[in-house]
């Protein structure tokens, strides 16, 4: 016997998700970035600033959750607008080696302000914070 649509998790939670992804689509798109821009960017400064890390595309990829060939390309993007450089690793003459720009530095911050503030806006109606990542955290591996 089949749910009513508004008793299947998996249709909330894809309804739930469209929602809050054009709502991030949204309060990017004055800062000229793609929500997978945006996630990359973020991860990058972080790691390179937070983790104290020069990560490889490849890290970078395991990082975000992405695909190392549509991160690959998405870099190149990020690269083209001075967010990022890309330069060859050391001891792997196949990998690159990601560092984030001053530009793409204070990008990045406001980026992640302006993704905070609009995530505090959606995730609001969820009620309990500590107990909606609870069970986001059961949700991810």
């Amino acid at each position: 016997m089949s749910l009513p649509p508004g008793d299947s998790p998996g249709l909330l939670l894809w309804r739930a998700t469209l929602r809050w992804q054009r709502l991030i689509t949204a309060a990017l798109k004055p800062l000229d970035l793609t929500h997978v821009q945006f996630v990359l960017l973020a991860s990058a400064w972080w790691l390179t600033h937070v983790a104290g890390e020069t990560p490889s595309q490849r890290r970078l990829a395991e990082h975000a959750g992405t695909d190392p060939m549509m991160t690959s390309q998405v870099l190149r993007a990020l690269e083209a607008k001075g967010l990022i450089a890309r330069s060859a690793h050391p001891n792997d003459s196949r990998a690159r080696r990601i560092s984030v720009t001053r530009a793409g530095g204070t990008l990045a911050k406001r980026a992640v302000a302006v993704v905070e503030a609009a995530d505090a806006q959606f995730f609001e109606a969820a009620g309990d914070q500590a107990a909606l990542l609870t069970v986001l955290r059961r949700l991810v591996p």
